[in-house]
């Protein structure tokens, strides 16, 4: 079973219901295109990170997108 775990930033309110439900599906097509399976049993989950949750360089992105 095919298996894509999207991970993306959550700013400004994060995905809209329509915008995931596009990205699955354009993300399982594209996979079933190249790869040939998985119309049927491609998972996929999206993850939405806030940018206090990470940081780069040793300061929250949060922080650097204020600059």
């Amino acid at each position: 079973m095919p298996y894509l775990n999207l991970k993306m930033t959550k700013e400004d309110g994060g995905a809209t219901t329509e915008q995931k439900a596009a990205l699955i599906a354009g993300f399982t097509k594209v996979f079933v295109e190249i790869m040939g399976r998985g119309q049927k049993t491609m998972v996929v989950t999206i993850d939405e990170v806030h940018t206090d949750n990470y940081g780069i360089g040793g300061e929250q992105v949060t922080e650097i997108r204020k600059k």
